[in-house]
């Protein structure tokens, strides 16, 4: 059994940021159970492009407001509080934030540690086990 709470996350090795985002790590690939599960924010009036090669990634928005594009389709989503979406391991795509995001995260195969994504999208430790 694991149970933890975000705030015991906060300024630890599990609590990850970036300009304008910022990931709270609760469940890591270490943590032996096949995914990880992150509680992630994005700060109003920021945008980022993502790529999360070799992963499936399912996003459920809990607070906030923005849209979300396929880069490679040129289709954008409204999102809002109850929005979820899911990405299949190649999908290029751009979030904006008009006011601040908060959203749980799930990831398949799971991130190990703080590892940030490469320019291809592949985090480097998924991509040498894989064979990236």
């Amino acid at each position: 059994m694991i149970v933890r709470t975000t705030e015991g996350i906060t300024g630890t090795d599990r609590d990850v940021a970036g300009e304008g985002w910022r990931s709270k790590r609760i469940i890591l690939g270490g943590d032996g159970v096949g995914f990880s599960f992150h509680e992630t924010t994005i700060e109003a009036g920021t945008e980022h492009e993502f790529h999360y090669r070799y992963h499936v990634e399912a996003v459920w928005l809990i607070e906030g407001e923005g849209s979300l594009v396929d880069l490679d389709n040129n289709v954008t989503y409204e999102l809002a509080p109850g929005s979820m979406y899911l990405l299949d391991e190649n999908e290029r795509h751009r979030l904006t934030a008009r006011t601040r995001m908060r959203m749980m995260c799930v990831f398949n195969p799971p991130v190990t540690g703080q590892e940030v994504h490469d320019s291809t999208g592949a985090y480097p430790l998924v991509a040498a086990t894989i064979g990236g």
